[in-house]
């Protein structure tokens, strides 16, 4: 059953690595149409509250024009307008209503964006909303011969609210809007929550793995002073666990690229919902594993948990991991169903942790030779699907499957996640599976190989890995908010941290081939320690 559950564990670390340090954008770069003087904009999305016969009603989202003045980033400077209808709807010819510094909601085609601008602010409006012909937002760009010396701002909306303003002033209702677009606050306390997220379950990993290792060495020293040699060849191929060696970390980035682009090229609701599914598998399986581990320390479940009964198809199966299941199974069911509500993230995270924490103990990397290669090719992985993906798909093939678009969603469930408090466009900070996983698995190593050659926190290597994720993951959420929230490749910035600190420190203090090759300490026979010096000869 163990060998089994590494090997599901194995899967679901290809289907987690789709995952990256993300935040929603609310400032659009545009490469293709380029900037000239009076069209250097860049599309920021802007809020839209309105008033309907002076009551507040709906909160709309539009996009700025390349054109046109920049608009308030405070809710409290920006006026309250009247909203009146163009007439004609198109706004390619002067309006044939007189207008008084009202903003003027149009309709999209017949003409250019720059020239309804210019015929709406020759007319007296303050402002120009247009409403897109699709429902989702188009971004206005300026044409190469257009007069772009526009003193009004000119704004995009999508479909559904521009016809239901519409509809209300055909009845003749009153509706005022107001427009502004706030900016998102230079650092969230969601992110230092995540942060501290991210960095706890790798603790909480790589001592439970360094626990586990430290135990398997002990019983094998037993082993080799009380067993024959065959005991112990039985002994030790029992342990459960998975060790990646060099093919295996190449054909895990080349297997995660597959992946991923499947998951771009089927990206629809129903492939989503195939994804919850083994989601939730991995996390019933994860949540299981940690809560039975963690259940066996207290003495009134030892009884349980040392005690077996043989399940078809499973094997042996303890008592207490069978009276935990069916709630880690309910747990699992009920978030999948619940997953759209507001604080569905708290399941997602608490089934995200437990199969994180099960990966980092059943998988291991051996040494720093494969931990290099691991990284080092799943560095490589992260830059190319987040930026040079764009050459050939023309969108960053890593952000639109972590943002889920096209699937109606809200992302894909392997990430965690945590709302962002203090930030008026609301969202998510998250950080997918694969930035904790894998920079986790070579932390785990530095923490069991610390703890095998009886090195203490300070002279060990473990303090230092932790030091250099922790950096590495702090970097990358800076660079988020450097690049207004788009989507950074986290292990772009982590990878080099951890190598860096492991390979020079290893290097300075004489380990580096140990650490290289063997990845843990000679430990000599325990026969031959008890032998006198003159007879070891």
């Amino acid at each position: 059953m163990e060998i089994n559950r590494g090997v599901l564990i194995v899967v679901l670390i290809v289907v987690s690595s789709a995952g990256l340090g993300l935040a929603g954008d609310i400032v659009h770069q545009d490469d293709v149409a380029p900037k000239r003087p009076g069209c250097a904009n860049n599309f920021v999305l802007v809020k839209v509250p309105t008033w309907i016969n002076g009551l507040e009603d709906n909160e709309y989202v539009g996009v700025g024009a390349r054109f046109g003045p920049t608009l308030e980033s405070k809710e409290k400077h920006a006026n309250h307008t009247r909203l009146a209808l163009a007439d004609p709807p198109d706004c390619c010819n002067k309006p044939r209503n007189q207008l008084t510094g009202e903003v003027i909601l149009v309709h999209r085609g017949n003409c250019s964006f720059t020239m309804k601008a210019n015929v709406a602010e020759e007319a007296g409006a303050s402002a120009i909303l247009i409403i897109n012909n699709q429902t989702e937002l188009f971004k206005m760009v300026c044409e190469s011969d257009a007069d772009v010396d526009i003193k009004i701002p000119a704004l995009m909306l999508p479909q559904d609210a521009g016809s239901r303003l519409e509809k209300y002033i055909s009845n003749n209702t009153m509706v005022s809007v107001a427009l502004y677009s706030p900016k998102r606050p230079a650092v969230d306390i969601a992110e230092v929550f995540l942060w501290l997220m991210a960095v706890g379950t790798i603790l909480c990993a790589s001592y439970w793995s360094a626990w586990t290792a430290r135990e398997v060495a002990i019983e094998q020293d037993k082993l080799l002073k009380d067993a024959s040699e065959e005991i112990l060849e039985v002994g030790a191929g029992s342990s459960g666990f998975v060790d990646i060696n060099t093919m295996s970390a190449v054909l895990f980035v080349v297997a995660a690229s597959c992946f991923l682009v499947m998951l771009y090229k089927l990206m629809s609701f129903w492939f989503v919902e195939v994804l919850v599914v083994l989601f939730c598998i991995g996390g019933v399986e994860g949540l299981q594993t940690c809560l039975v581990t963690l259940l066996s320390c207290f003495r009134c479940f030892q009884r349980f948990a040392e005690s077996f009964i043989k399940v078809p198809f499973f094997g042996a199966v303890s008592h207490l991991t069978l009276a935990v299941c069916p709630f880690c199974i309910t747990f699992a069911v009920v978030w999948a169903v619940y997953r759209r509500i507001s604080f569905a993230w708290i399941g997602q995270d608490i089934l995200g942790i437990a199969l994180i924490i099960t990966v980092l103990q059943i998988v291991r990397v051996p040494n720093l030779k494969v931990g290099t290669v691991l990284l080092g090719c799943a560095f490589l992985y992260d830059i190319f699907w987040v930026f040079v993906s764009k050459w050939w798909f023309h969108e960053s093939v890593m952000i639109v499957v972590a943002r889920g678009d096209k699937s109606g969603e809200d992302g894909i469930p392997m990430l965690l996640k945590i709302p962002r408090i203090y930030d008026p466009w609301g969202g998510y900070s998250v950080i997918g599976f694969g930035d904790i996983i894998l920079p986790g698995l070579l932390v785990a190593f530095s923490l069991r190989y610390d703890w095998l050659t009886k090195k203490t926190l300070r002279v060990g290597y473990f303090i230092w890995a932790m030091t250099a994720y922790g950096l590495g993951l702090l970097v990358t959420y800076v660079a988020l908010n450097l690049m207004d929230g788009h989507g950074q490749p986290a292990l772009l910035y982590i990878v080099p941290f951890i190598l860096g600190t492991f390979i020079t420190l290893g290097k300075k203090r004489g380990d580096l081939k140990t650490l290289w090759t063997r990845g843990e300490p000679e430990r000599p026979c325990p026969h031959v320690q008890l032998l006198p010096l003159e007879q070891r000869e």
